[in-house]
């Protein structure tokens, strides 16, 4: 008899404790500004009266699929999650905005409120990242809203981020000095050109708006979001708050070591604490203690009077063809100099846009081994650089022999180099 009530418990326990053999899929659509965006509501099978959430995603392209594994682990915990392909209409790398994605996530809260297993009064949002802007953004436009999850938010603005996101992976690969600063200088180009959309998005304000309880979450180890700040932003701004930092995570929760790997698996109890916080908000705010950051993040200083983009274009379209011009045109004094320059100076501005491209896409990753701080391409680019102001020097001595416009064309790009290439770190230290 005991044998078989053992038996018995351990079957119980077991079935309580094992997921659902599959979580009940439903799919939706929802328009916002014309465009007509498709979605999956992950939910417990047979459930009523269900809390929802809908899941806002973090920056680039992103699917439905890229958050299903959370959206059934929140479906066990009796969720109804809905979870939507990402807009690619007016958002790419350079184009972007928050309150259009936000208006996007009031649609999908619209479209979940109308599933008859969802209890429409508590319906609320999720947002990783860039979606810690946006779900409470969304959250601040509409009473329909009535709580806001955020995983890695940001308390800074979006530009302030990313110089400290990438300022992270420089030093991480051992690289310091002119390569960082060049880095940091292409970043303020960005901005102040235009092409760094909502660069200067300001959370704050929305988050003091706030009336819905917030549940912000981060791990300790995020390299990516300065989560020390952004805990005591949050702890400052949002009245009703439920702050959580878990040590041994990164950005997106998961585990690591030292928040640039990724092990498998998230950090433990974190799904837990969504499912129980979202299935009762509690009625008094907490916060955990701050993380320590390594290094402050710092405000990305707007370009000055001498700084502006369109003369960094004009400048470096004039060094393209200053530099080419001597071998294009044959007619004229002959001057070895001016030979040198040509192609010091042509293989140096390429070779840093060359450089500066692959920082941009693979933060630094992709430009090979570091020696003293450097990554290989970057001191090849300033021994280009130093021959060519040594070669300008020497065209300058031919062009005061032999006067002319073939020679006076390059003498005139290298002049133009030495100043560009101080700016750039090509001749820093």
């Amino acid at each position: 008899m005991r044998r078989g009530a053992l038996l018995a418990g351990v079957i119980l326990a077991v079935t309580a404790l094992a997921p659902p053999a599959s979580a009940a899929d439903g799919e939706v659509t929802f328009t916002n500004g014309g465009v007509t965006l498709h979605g999956t509501v992950v939910a417990p099978p047979g459930g009523t009266k269900l809390p929802g959430l809908v899941m806002v995603h973090g920056s680039g392209a992103h699917s439905r699929d890229d958050y299903r594994d959370q959206a059934e682990a929140f479906a066990r915990q009796g969720i109804a999650t809905l979870i939507y392909d990402k807009r690619t209409d007016g958002y790419s790398q350079f184009e972007r905005s928050y309150s259009t994605l936000a208006d996007d996530a009031l649609a999908a809260v619209e479209a979940l409120r109308k599933r008859p297993e969802v209890d429409p009064a508590r319906v609320g949002v999720w947002g990783l990242s860039e979606g810690g802007w946006v779900a409470p953004l969304a959250a601040s436009r509409s009473a329909d809203v009535a709580f806001v999850v955020t995983l890695g938010a940001n308390g800074v603005e979006p530009s302030r981020q990313q110089a400290w996101a990438v300022g992270n992976q420089l030093r991480r690969l051992g690289m310091d000095g002119s390569i960082v600063g060049m880095a940091s200088t292409m970043l303020r180009q960005l901005v102040g050109g235009g092409v760094f959309p909502e660069a200067h998005y300001d959370p704050v304000p929305v988050l003091k708006g706030l009336r819905q309880p917030v549940l912000g979450i981060w791990g300790a180890k995020d390299i990516l979001t300065p989560p020390g700040e952004a805990v005591r932003i949050f702890r400052e701004s949002v009245a009703h708050h439920t702050l959580r930092v878990f040590p041994d995570a990164q950005h997106q929760l998961r585990r690591t070591t030292d928040g640039f790997d990724k092990l498998p698996g998230y950090a433990p109890g974190y799904l837990e604490l969504v499912g129980t916080w979202v299935n009762n908000p509690p009625g008094a705010s907490t916060a955990d203690a701050a993380p320590a950051q390594d290094r402050p993040s710092t405000a990305v200083t707007p370009l000055a009077w001498y700084e502006p983009s369109w003369l960094q274009l004009a400048v470096l379209a004039f060094l393209l063809v200053a530099f080419a011009w001597y071998p294009l045109f044959r007619r004229g004094p002959v001057a070895r100099p001016a030979r040198w320059l040509s192609a010091t100076g042509l293989l140096a501005v390429l070779g840093f846009l060359v450089v500066d491209v692959v920082i941009q896409l693979t933060m630094g990753k992709g430009l090979g081994p570091v020696v003293a701080g450097r990554p290989l391409p970057w001191p090849a680019l300033q021994l280009l650089s130093l021959g060519a102001v040594a070669a300008t020097i020497g065209t300058a001595v031919a062009w005061w022999r032999h006067r002319g416009l073939r020679l006076g064309v390059p003498l005139a790009g290298g002049v133009v180099f030495v100043p560009w290439a101080v700016y750039w770190g090509l001749l820093g230290i």
